[in-house]
């Protein structure tokens, strides 16, 4: 069974920074690429960033290009987000998203979400 487990939210401050992580705990599968996303109350889930499994291209959100930075390890089977310059309207419950191949079956998990909150 696959099991993300994040970590690394937190409170914080306008303008300072935190660091998320993603680990695939459980049964590994055919990864196509690792992402973030994330629900503000009253809000809609919202993508955040994503990195192909295999090449590392990322691809992020307008509203965080130039503060996060996503990455991987593969060997540890972890997704990074690195948030730097928060803001408020950051605040948000952050999930972790894994999708692929697994037994023949296109996949999509998700972790449990860890609550980031910007304090203005």
């Amino acid at each position: 069974q696959v099991q993300l487990v994040e970590s690394g939210g937190g409170l914080v401050q306008a303008g300072g920074s935190l660091r998320l992580s993603c680990a695939n705990s459980g049964r590994t599968f055919s990864m196509d690429d690792m992402g973030w996303y994330r629900q503000a109350p009253g809000k809609e889930r919202e993508f955040v960033a994503v990195v192909n499994w295999s090449t590392g291209s990322t691809d992020y959100a307008d509203s965080v290009k130039g503060r996060f930075t996503i990455s991987r390890d593969n060997a540890k089977n972890t997704v990074y987000l690195q948030m730097s310059t928060l803001k408020s309207e950051d605040t948000a419950i952050y999930y972790c998203n894994a999708r692929g191949l697994q037994f023949a079956r296109r996949v999509n998990y998700w972790g449990q979400g860890t609550q980031v909150t910007v304090s203005s």
